[in-house]
């Protein structure tokens, strides 16, 4: 590489992902070198830097060429699929890197591997970080949120880079630094859970609307284009206002209506509640949205019990009655609004547990701050979350914050009508259902617990505590109960 000018920072794998964060750091200023297994996605690159303004983009189609072409110490960022591929990548740059160089993976990573990497490549005196992406392709070419953590050392390297590359708002750039070890791997798994949560609210909201306000897909791009002027300003609420004025290109109608109901996953979500289990946080909304999806792949299934259902006399509809669509699209935007904020809570309460257990120290005011461009989730209220943690940076649950609390109690009402209008016509809404039983339980101040407890130690001698007294206790229940049952009169 003598004479040549060296890159300021790498990045391998040149996906769409890839490419966009390629030259988006490079539209900001950052010399960069690029670098493929497969040397077309090189070129490729290459051509779109010059297409998009003679970008300071340079392509090697050699692992060391690449990693000779950084300047010292070298950060290079990897985007390849999570796994297997990461350590193979690893492995292949790690032969040509030196000490004090840093590997940052920008993929959605399982957090455990990002801990275990990060010991690995400290033998060989390297650095590493695990930096959650998001947003999207769009958010990686124009500004994503960020969320890197690992060696602080490491990414002190990239500092300067991340802070301009990723999506601005008013009060500074979507990125931080969010904790050691694999906590921004984490943090972006639970985001991701958040995601799963407000796109199953969302389709719950275009589902009432539709089958029992009978909306048509005018009337439901006018509604949500006003929802998005409204509390729930996302970019979630904006893109789905504009596919309901999409018309089909291959035939009448509008597209929306021709795609099929099957969603596909790409594992995150199901991490997240996973976590929230071995936790033991209630997480009932995402894991609900988890569910839908599980459901939705059983399209064949789905269809055999339709037919047979419709035979017995249920339908798919169980109700054929107008309602008020007016009062229904109000009703519907303050039961989504109440939703959506027991599912963020639900996000940030596993986020605290964690960094508890694993000595994170998240700061969760932050995290909702650099959520709020750039990424999927983006959203006017995360801003507001950002300051209910501000208030109160110990906080038990974002439904206990004053001005939560407030909006939860003056939505209750719709919600309530949402749900139960929902039920009455078969129409179901397991994310609001869950988000609404998720509030009643939290806010009552005795459960039905006590009757498990003396279930658990009725049959297995589990002991249970009273309200009265301290201590752990076991009764002889069914020597007690026998002992009071009235006797059997014998017929005659």
């Amino acid at each position: 590489m003598e004479g040549a000018a060296l890159s300021r920072i790498g990045l391998a794998g040149l996906a769409v992902m890839g490419q966009n964060l390629a030259l988006n750091i490079a539209e900001k200023g950052f010399p960069i070198s690029v670098y493929n297994r497969t040397a077309s996605k090189v070129d490729e690159t290459v051509d779109r830097a010059v297409r998009e303004g003679a970008l300071p983009l340079t392509g090697h189609h050699s692992p060391q060429d690449f990693v000779l072409s950084i300047q010292r110490p070298r950060s290079v960022i990897i985007l390849v699929k999570a796994g297997r591929p990461v350590d193979q990548t690893i492995d292949t740059l790690a032969r040509y890197l030196e000490p004090g160089d840093c590997i940052v993976d920008g993929g959605n990573e399982w957090y455990e591997n990002t801990e275990r990497r990060l010991e690995s490549v400290k033998e060989n005196g390297l650095l590493y970080l695990g930096m959650g992406v998001s947003g999207g392709e769009e958010g990686a070419r124009y500004g994503p949120s960020l969320m890197p953590g690992g060696t602080l050392e490491a990414y002190r390297y990239i500092e300067d880079v991340v802070q301009k590359v990723a999506a601005q708002v008013d009060d500074g750039p979507c990125v931080t630094y969010v904790g050691n070890g694999g906590a921004g791997n984490f943090v972006k798994m639970v985001h991701n859970g958040i995601e799963y949560g407000d796109m199953q609210l969302i389709s719950e909201a275009y589902d009432v609307l539709k089958s029992v306000g009978g909306l048509t897909n005018e009337e439901l791009h006018e509604a949500f284009s006003e929802w998005n002027r409204s509390e729930l300003e996302s970019f979630l609420i904006e893109i789905t206002a504009d596919i309901f004025s999409v018309m089909d290109d291959k035939g009448e109608g509008y597209l929306v209506d021709k795609i099929l109901d099957k969603t596909g996953m790409k594992g995150t979500g199901k991490w997240t509640v996973q976590q929230a289990a071995e936790l033991s946080v209630a997480a009932p909304t995402i894991a609900a949205s988890l569910d839908s999806r599980f459901l939705s792949g059983l399209k064949e299934e789905r269809l055999a019990a339709a037919s047979i259902f419709r035979e017995a006399g249920v339908g798919d509809i169980l109700k054929n009655e107008s309602v008020n669509k007016k009062q229904l699209i109000d009703d519907v935007r303050k039961a989504l609004y109440a939703s959506k904020i027991c599912s963020y809570a639900q996000g940030m309460n596993l986020l605290r547990a964690k960094s508890i257990e694993k000595g994170w120290n998240l700061n969760l005011g932050e995290l909702a701050r650099i959520w709020k461009g750039g990424c999927i989730i983006r959203a006017v209220f995360l801003d507001r979350i950002k300051k209910a943690y501000d208030r109160n940076p110990q906080l038990a649950s974002l439904l206990v914050d004053p001005e939560f609390a407030r909006e939860m109690v003056e939505r209750q009402a719709a919600w309530r009508r949402v749900v139960s209008l929902a039920i009455n016509f078969g129409v179901s809404t397991p994310g609001m259902s869950a988000s609404l039983a998720y509030f009643d339980t939290y806010r009552r101040a005795r459960l039905p617990a006590n009757l498990v407890q003396a279930q658990r130690d009725y049959f297995g001698a589990h002991t249970y505590e009273r309200i009265d007294v301290g201590g752990a206790y076991h009764t002889e229940w069914h020597k007690i109960a026998n002992q009071t049952k009235a006797p059997v009169k014998e017929c005659k």
